[in-house]
Order: C-alpha cells, then sequence, then structure tokens
C-alpha cells in the first residue's frame, strides 16, 4: 500500500527509515524547537507546529511536550507521531486507524521510528519536585545545544477559574493547593533554561484569584520578570520584559495584567473565548513582538452546520427514533402560550411547538454519523480544519437525555430560533422548568439563569469549557429538529481542531480535553509572532 509521495507504509524496516528520512528533511535547519509544559491534548503545539515559512516550511518542531494525564497524553503522542510526517503524507494506516480498522497499537507498530520519536518528545509526566532533575535534563538532551527556541504553555487553570473557585470554597488550605503553585513550575523551568522567549497561557479568572491573600496575576507577573525573586538559586541577572499580544505599548514598570487579555472572538476564531497570554522576552534581547491581527470570526452555523445532522438519545427508557420523537411531540400537549403568559415572544415560539408542526418536524433518526464531507469553506480559520483523504468523521455521535431535558432544549433552539437570542429561565414556561432549588434565584436573575444555553447559529459560540463533559446545558444544537447537546467534533471544531485530529479516551474526556485546550489556530497566530521574534534574535547575531 502506497500514501501520497509513494512512500510504502508496510511497516518494514527500510520504508520506516526512509519516512524517518522525510520526516527530518521537512523539519529544516531553520525549524525553532518548541517545549510545551502542560500541553494537554496539544492544542498550542498544534498551532506552533502548523506554521509555515513563506517556502511552505515549518517554523517549529514539537521538541518537548509534557502532560501528566493519561487520555491527554495518548491524544498528544498520536498527534506527535503524525507531526513525524510530511503535510499530506500521512501513512495510509493512520486513516485505517481513524476508521477503526486497526488498533493504535498496530498504527505504531507499522511505523516504529515514528513510534519511537513520538514516545520521545510526548512525555507523560507529572511536573514537580520529584521530576525536576529527570525533566531538566530531558530538556536539555533534546534541545541539543540550540539556543534559539522557544517556552509555551500553562499551568492547570481550575484553581483560577471563577468555577473552580465556587466549587472549591469552605475547602481547607485551598489557596495552598498545588494547582495555585504549578506555575512556579513553569517559572523553574524558565530559570534553568533560559529560553529567548515564552508564551505563558492561564484564564480569565486569573485576574481576579488570590494567593495567600494577594493578587494571583500580580504576584506571576512579579516572577515571571525576575525569577529569582521566586525560585531558590536562579539566576540574579535572569530577567525578562513582559509584552501583550494586543496592545502595542505596554509600560516597562508596572503592568496592568488585564492587557494580557485576548479574546478568541476578534481574531478569526468561531467562540467566544477569553485568555490570558504573557508574553515573555529575555532582557538582554533588544526584540519586540508584534501583536495579533484583527479577524472576523465565522459563526456556529459557518463551523458546524456542515456535519451530518444527527439526534440526540433517549436516556432513562429504551431508545428508538420513534420513541424519541413521542417524547419530544409531548411538548405540545403542554400548552405553552398559555404558561407563556402573553409575553411578546409566545406566539411565534407556540407556534413552532405545536403538534401540526411537530409532525412535519423533518428529524435525523440516527445518534451518530461517520459521514464525511470536506467541503472548503470561504474562511482561512475553516479552510485548515480539512482533510480530504479523512474516511470517515470520528467523535460525532450524540449523547443521551432524559425526556423532560430532550423537551427543554426542543423549546430552547425553538426560542433562539424565532427571537435571535437564547432564553434566560425566566423565559421558560412553568412545566419546563426542572425541580432545582436553584430555579427560582435563576428566574430572578440572580444566578444561574443561562441554565439552558443555545449556541446561536449566526453568532461566534460561547466559550467551549471543560463543563462540557457534564450535562451540555450550556451547548445546546441550535437546529431544533436535533434537539441535543454538541457533540465532542462540534466543540473540536468550535475550537478550531483539525477535522482529523483524534481525541483519545471515553467520550467524557474527549470533552475535557477538548473544553481545556488552546485554540489551534489562536495558538499559529501566536507563533508567527514568535517565529518573527526567534528571526530578528537570529538575524542580529
Amino acid at each position: 500500500m502506497l500514501a501520497r509521495g509513494g512512500i510504502e507504509t508496510s511497516g518494514r524496516s527500510p520504508s520506516d527509515g526512509a519516512l524517518v528520512s522525510r520526516g527530518e528533511n521537512f523539519h529544516h535547519s531553520n525549524a525553532y524547537p518548541v517545549v510545551d509544559l502542560f500541553a494537554g491534548p496539544g492544542g498550542l503545539g498544534e498551532g506552533f507546529a502548523s506554521t509555515l515559512d513563506e517556502k511552505g516550511r515549518h517554523r517549529f518542531r514539537s521538541t518537548v511536550s509534557i502532560e501528566r494525564d493519561k487520555f491527554s497524553h495518548r491524544t498528544l503522542l498520536l498527534r506527535h507521531f503524525i507531526r513525524h510526517f510530511p503535510d499530506g503524507e500521512a501513512p495510509d494506516d493512520y486513516y485505517e486507524f481513524l476508521a477503526g480498522r486497526i488498533t493504535d497499537t498496530e498504527l505504531f507498530n507499522r511505523h516504529p521510528a515514528a513510534h519511537l520519536e513520538a514516545q520521545q518528545s510526548a512525555l507523560r509526566i507529572s511536573l514537580g519536585a520529584d521530576s525536576h532533575v529527570l525533566v531538566r535534563q530531558l530538556i536539555v538532551d533534546r534541545l541539543g545545544g540550540n539556543d534559539l527556541w522557544a517556552l509555551v504553555g500553562g499551568p492547570p487553570c481550575q484553581a483560577y477559574s471563577l468555577a473552580g473557585r465556587s466549587r472549591m470554597k469552605g475547602v481547607p488550605d485551598f489557596e495552598q493547593d498545588e494547582k495555585h503553585t504549578l506555575y512556579l513550575e513553569y517559572l523553574r523551568i524558565i530559570a534553568d533554561h533560559r529560553p529567548p522567549i515564552f508564551v505563558m497561557e492561564n484564564v480569565k479568572g486569573l485576574l481576579s484569584a488570590t494567593i495567600e491573600g494577594k493578587s494571583a496575576i500580580n504576584r506571576i507577573v512579579r516572577d515571571l520578570k525576575q525569577p529569582a525573586t521566586a525560585i531558590a538559586g536562579a539566576p540574579v541577572d535572569l530577567a525578562y520584559r513582559l509584552y501583550s499580544l494586543t496592545e502595542e505599548e505596554m509600560a516597562e514598570g508596572e503592568v496592568d495584567p488585564r492587557l494580557f487579555l485576548v479574546r478568541a472572538e476578534d481574531h478569526g476564531i468561531p467562540q467566544a473565548r477569553h485568555r490570558m497570554f504573557i508574553v515573555g522576552i529575555r532582557s538582554d534581547l533588544k526584540v519586540r513582538p508584534y501583536t495579533l491581527r484583527k479577524m472576523t470570526a465565522p459563526t456556529v452555523r459557518d463551523t458546524i452546520g456542515s456535519l451530518p445532522a444527527i439526534r440526540s438519545g433517549l436516556s432513562k427508557e429504551k431508545d428508538s427514533s420513534d420513541a424519541w420523537l413521542s417524547a419530544i411531540r409531548h411538548i405540545s400537549s403542554m400548552n405553552i402560550r398559555r404558561h407563556l403568559n402573553g409575553a411578546a415572544y409566545a406566539g411565534p415560539v407556540a407556534r413552532e411547538l405545536e403538534f401540526d408542526k411537530l409532525i412535519e418536524m423533518h428529524s435525523p433518526h440516527s445518534t451518530s454519523s461517520s459521514r464525511y464531507v470536506a467541503r472548503r469553506p470561504n474562511h482561512d480559520v475553516l479552510r485548515s480544519l480539512y482533510d480530504e483523504r479523512l474516511p470517515v468523521l470520528t467523535a460525532h455521535d450524540s449523547r443521551s437525555h432524559m425526556a423532560s431535558d430532550l423537551r427543554r432544549y426542543l423549546y430552547a433552539a425553538t426560542f433562539a430560533q424565532e427571537t435571535g437570542r437564547s432564553p434566560k429561565l425566566a423565559d421558560f414556561p412553568d412545566n419546563l422548568l426542572p425541580d432545582h432549588q436553584n430555579v427560582e434565584e435563576g428566574r430572578s436573575g440572580k444566578m444561574f439563569s443561562d441554565r439552558f444555553r443555545v449556541q446561536l447559529a449566526g453568532q461566534v459560540s460561547t466559550t467551549v469549557t471543560s463543563h462540557i463533559s457534564k450535562d451540555g446545558h450550556y451547548f445546546i444544537h441550535y437546529d431544533p429538529t436535533q434537539c441535543r447537546s454538541l457533540t465532542v467534533r462540534e466543540a473540536a471544531r468550535l475550537q478550531t481542531f483539525p477535522d482529523n485530529y483524534f481525541f483519545a479516551g471515553p467520550r467524557t474526556e474527549q470533552y475535557h480535553q477538548v473544553g481545556n485546550a488552546v485554540p489551534p489556530q489562536l495558538a499559529r497566530q501566536i507563533a508567527e509572532i514568535v517565529a518573527e521574534v526567534l528571526d530578528s534574535i537570529r538575524s542580529s547575531r
């Protein structure tokens, strides 16, 4: 069997040796090494690995990626394996794996050299005191004396996120939890290896988080500028200037941490994702980065509308297409108009939920689909997600929901279709409200008012978070006929992962990986900035 370019993929040693050679050549000598800490499933690294120069050559190579979660690491390992091959020349065996015809073990056995390289670069390690010596030596060995490289990544963000902090209230010693101080491991690697440039990413909640009663972001900014302030034995002469990716002018003294906030939707990403990105350049290097360019983002419909239509599953009772239809059509007996008490939207919403309308509704019969259509959209960000060689679509299967939630999803999607906005709890009829103690607070607008959130077709999505792994209530598909929450593949599309990106583990873990990742297409834009900085340093020598 021949892959594109005539490379034999039978797994024999000579052919695998040829692949090594092609892979080495494709990472040309000027490609900058990248060390990626707390890598997750590899979103940040994917952006760097996909960045090309004007001749189509890769600007970076994935030298070290470290992740401790076993499922995220499996995802990362497979992606490092694929990066070993030139663009468009991944072996046919990889697509056989995606189609479910061979296992990942069989895939790796057929290409042992590529697998070995992936194992050496994608590492499952828990960063901390116990692994410090090992990690330091690994990075030294993998860099091989190259002093033009980039350090990227960010510590786990649960402790800094607003949701994480709300869940941890009242937990003893919360502020001493490792998740608050893992940034010190990032800082320790800066102190050990003196990277010319780093990019540190974290959640917006970092702006209001505290460590030992003091502002977390102010402490982190201080430490990043002068690692010796936090790391015992760090060189006292090691210092960094910190830059924003969105603001060209920043004071050299006190830095307003809000300037580090990046709104992904302002840069072509189909999602309102607001994250902190801090760029540090070693103070002895007289160069500064440029900023991200503004770009119109595609809508939710633009991004996921071409994926096959599927219905949700029905839980708590035997699922079938007929049973599912019966469950959602039951909403027509609830007299929605009367329960909406004369609201301005009552008429149009109620008409769409009448039995005559629902009986005509053409809903999909299947709860999953592997049919793949490589339609190339006009938007540059989306165009890069497609793969014409992909034989099947992976991770596009729906969750099952209780009949009561199905009717809430149907109502919410219909409401959004008719009004152009996602309903608040106050917009729901009484007989569709869940029996939760915080519902009344939600209806009054105090909290949880958008417990059921539709991802509007004509807008960018709200932030895809790891919470999508829980129940899907915040990620309702805009199409009422599908009546479901988003699939892993749809969430991955909104995060700008390529369609050939495989997420390992059970579906819950796949959602978790996608929700915690950096959008690869945003990472690619950041990588272009980093490459320009490193080019300037190289040319000045």
